[in-house]
């Protein structure tokens, strides 16, 4: 299997679809250390100006949330506490939507994870959670508007989940109704899923 980005026609996708079409592929980031990479196991939908939870609800426009507005299949990374997290853009031009990465499976690099990650006892624990895959994948705010069909950070074909299960989104608690939306799609039963 190469290490080759996917075609930019990838992402122009549905959201909620390609939130699904994301599961099992491989996520990777090229730095002066070396690749890391992940299949992707986790994603989280967020449906732009309707949907309560996202960033551009109500077509809020920002300095942040600008690179939401543009076509799919960019990254949008923006900090949440100490962490970076990273997006993959969708919907069309003027639709901000994107796509969270909750987490992923390691794959290249699993020894730079742990360094970077400081030598965690358990391997599930390396990229379990949106903040934890990118702080192991070093995927920073640098990483913002980058495509994702280009190297250095990109999305390659990986491999076909059997069951795929969906559920509400995690930590929206104050989004109204948009909180129970079964947005949040993840690989059935891997162990790398955030908790």
């Amino acid at each position: 299997m190469s290490l080759k980005p996917l075609d930019s026609h990838f992402y122009k996708l549905p959201t909620l679809e390609l939130a699904r079409m994301l599961l099992g592929k491989l996520l990777v980031k090229e730095t002066v250390e070396g690749i890391a990479s992940g299949w992707i196991v986790e994603t989280e939908a967020y449906k732009g100006p309707s949907d309560r939870a996202a960033h551009s609800f109500n077509n809020r426009r920002t300095k942040r949330t600008e690179v939401m507005f543009g076509p799919p299949g960019y990254a949008y990374v923006y900090q949440m506490h100490t962490h970076s997290l990273v997006n993959v853009v969708s919907g069309q031009a003027g639709q901000p939507e994107a796509i969270l990465i909750r987490a992923v499976q390691p794959h290249i690099g699993i020894e730079l994870m742990y360094n970077r990650r400081g030598h965690l006892k358990k391997e599930t624990e390396l990229t379990s959670g949106p903040g934890k895959l990118t702080k192991a994948l070093g995927i920073d705010k640098n990483d913002y508007g980058r495509p994702l069909f280009e190297q250095p950070l990109f999305i390659a074909e990986g491999f076909e989940p059997e069951v795929i299960s969906a559920g509400p989104r995690i930590g929206i608690d104050n989004s109204g109704e948009a909180k129970e939306y079964p947005w949040r799609y993840w690989v059935t039963d891997n162990p790398f899923v955030s908790r």
